[in-house]
């Protein structure tokens, strides 16, 4: 059976709140709990209008409580943000709330632009130059094997607990998944960032996959869904998809587009250039077709599990999204 887990912006889509969006997140996460999707990941993004969770930690604390049998998890902390040790503390308490359902995906990203990335960081931002040295920084903190030179020799981790939270490798290029093999942990491959070659990635991943923070390699593919009952629909949501990409090709910071402005939208002859080629980002269409494109997908990377991210141009179709795919995979249900 496949394993299927979300990935959540919180979209702020046009028309609507921050709130509105924050809210759309906890009941979308307690709707996974329900469907049977197997993890719940939070981004972290920052100066963004159009997504608004700067800080998944916090947002985990409250979907943790709202849940009952799901993963949650970062998907992921931009750790060249902050100290390894303070990220480390934040999810052992995570990690004693919510006991063995706690997963901490970190990456390198700024997760907005560098002058965003310089306010958050107060400056100094290092713009991921330590970035693999933290990584091992969190194994070495989790396993308890730290070394002598190490600034956190000597120091309690709190809180004390005795299970870890899952660690896992970032990434949208080569860099993370080789990282992830050496350092011996789990790797989730953006596809709905890099879909040119992450199949390559995630190869590499398992061949040079070394012994470490995990016995074997556990690969996830995230790619961007949109499911809709019928074809229809899935073009209308399609169209608003179409707009965003153009946005954010041309560098504007605004709300997800609606259903209605991306039917309305007429474009040039750039603009038309520009969905052309991040087409092959999407897999948007009904069930049958999405599935089909999923399982594909999935043979491609021999993908252990894939991590799902729709952001739809109304909370109601991102919804019914996702309930159309836990029917078309027959999540939650007993094998026969």
């Amino acid at each position: 059976m496949t394993k299927l887990s979300v990935l959540d912006q919180t979209p702020v889509i046009h028309g609507h709140s921050v709130a509105d969006a924050i809210a759309a997140t906890l009941d979308l996460a307690q709707l996974a709990d329900d469907l049977g999707y197997t993890r719940y990941w939070c981004a972290e993004h920052h100066g963004l209008y159009g997504v608004s969770n700067p800080c998944p930690e916090v947002m985990l604390a409250r979907i943790g409580s709202l849940t009952k049998r799901i993963r949650i998890g970062s998907g992921g902390v931009m750790l060249p943000y902050y100290s390894s040790f303070k990220v480390a503390e934040q999810f052992m308490m995570l990690e004693a709330l919510f006991p063995n359902r706690v997963d901490l995906g970190v990456g390198r990203a700024p997760g907005g632009d560098m002058h965003t990335a310089q306010a958050v960081a107060g400056g100094s931002y290092n713009r991921g130059d330590v970035f693999a040295q933290q990584v091992a920084e969190l194994i070495a903190l989790f396993s308890g094997n730290i070394p002598d030179d190490a600034l956190a020799k000597g120091v309690l981790l709190q809180p004390q607990i005795d299970t870890r939270p899952e660690l896992w490798m970032l990434g949208s290029s080569e860099f993370g998944g080789l990282l992830a093999a050496q350092l011996g942990i789990r790797f989730a491959f953006a596809h709905f960032i890099n879909a040119q070659y992450g199949h390559r990635v995630a190869q590499a991943y398992r061949e040079r996959f070394t012994p470490g923070h995990e016995k074997k390699p556990y690969l996830a593919a995230a790619v961007f869904v949109i499911c809709a009952d019928t074809d229809r629909e899935a073009e209308a949501l399609e169209r608003a998809v179409d707009l965003r990409r153009v946005q954010m090709a041309y560098g504007l910071n605004q709300p997800i587009p609606s259903i209605a402005q991306g039917v309305s939208q007429v474009y040039g002859e750039r603009e038309l250039a520009v969905i052309a080629h991040e087409k092959a980002r999407n897999i948007i269409g009904t069930p049958e077709r999405v599935t089909a494109k999923l399982h594909a997908l999935q043979e491609q990377f021999d993908a252990d599990e894939l991590i799902v991210i729709t952001v739809a141009g109304s909370y109601a179709a991102r919804t019914r999204s996702y309930q159309l795919l836990a029917e078309a995979f027959e999540l939650g249900q007993s094998p026969a």
